[in-house]
C-alpha cells in the first residue's frame, strides 16, 4: 500500500519483512503494475548487504533466465547517500 503513495522507495538492510517489501516493489515494476520510480538498495558505507544480494540476483535469476538483463536497470544498488539522493 505504502508504494502507491510515494515518489521513490530506499530500502537500508534487513530482515525479512525488507526483503519481502523489497521484492514486493520490483515485482510491481517490473510487471508494471506500478509507475516507473527510483528504487534504492542502500548499504552503510563499504557494506556488503545489498552487494551480496545483488551477487545472488545475478547468479541465481539473471544467470538462470528467470529475469531478464532489462530488469536490472529497475533499481539501483549503492553505499553512498549521494548517489541515492541524486538516483
Amino acid at each position: 500500500m505504502f508504494v502507491k503513495e510515494c515518489d521513490a522507495v530506499v530500502c537500508l538492510p534487513g530482515g525479512f519483512g525488507t526483503l519481502d517489501e523489497a521484492f514486493e516493489v520490483l515485482t510491481l515494476l517490473q510487471t508494471g503494475k506500478r509507475e516507473m520510480m527510483p528504487l534504492v538498495f542502500l548499504d552503510a558505507p563499504g557494506g556488503a548487504y545489498w552487494h551480496e544480494w545483488l551477487a545472488f540476483i545475478h547468479k541465481q535469476l539473471l544467470a538462470e533466465r528467470m529475469i531478464s538483463p532489462e530488469d536490472l536497470a529497475l533499481f539501483k544498488v549503492t553505499d553512498r547517500v549521494d548517489e541515492a539522493m541524486e538516483e
